[in-house]
This record gives C-alpha cells, structure tokens and sequence, in this order.
C-alpha cells in the first residue's frame, strides 16, 4: 500500500463512519488538522498513530489494510452475527450471498 493508497483509504472509512475529519482528529486527542494531513498527504501517522486510527474506526490494522475488504466494519459485524448459526444456517447464508454477488 503507497502513502497515497493509505490516504484514500482513511478518507473513505472515515467518510463511511459519517465523521468529519476535524472530529475525527479530536476525538483522538490530536490537534484539528491531523486526519486533514494525512489525508492530503502532508504527514503519515506512527504506527501508534495507526493503531489509534483502527481503534476509533473500530477496525483492526488488517482489515486496514485489506484494501479488497470495502466495509470492514460491517464484514466484522456480518462475521460476529454469522458465529451463533448452525452449519446448515451458514451454508444458506453462503448461499445468498454468492447469488447476490451474481
């Protein structure tokens, strides 16, 4: 993944969690402009910065990362909900799934 890849991303899981950037920077404790910049481009954030980045997403560095993974949090959810059914109950879910991808 290049800075620019990086930037794109963020901007598009931040817009997807309905936060601005300037919230966003703030609710992590930074100053206003910190999402701002690393989303232009201007600075790219420690690999603290990163972990913070995925825990106010409510991601993980590798769903970050997974650039094929387009709604990491609600992969997460779908994964979270899908863990209490039975295997007949996943196959159906499967199922409906491959026949919406059609």
């Amino acid at each position: 993944m290049t800075e620019k890849d990086f930037s794109l991303r963020l901007a598009r899981l931040r817009e997807e969690k309905g936060v601005s950037a300037r919230d966003m920077s703030l609710s992590m404790g930074q100053n206003p402009g910190y999402i701002n910049n690393i989303e232009s481009g201007k600075s790219m954030p420690s690999l603290t910065g990163i972990f913070y980045i995925c825990e106010y997403l409510g991601i993980t560095p590798k769903d970050f990362f997974d650039i094929d993974n387009n709604d990491p949090a609600k992969i997460k959810e779908l994964v979270s909900a899908a863990k209490g059914l039975n295997r007949s109950q996943l196959e159906h879910v499967i199922a409906i799934i491959n026949d919406i991808k059609k």
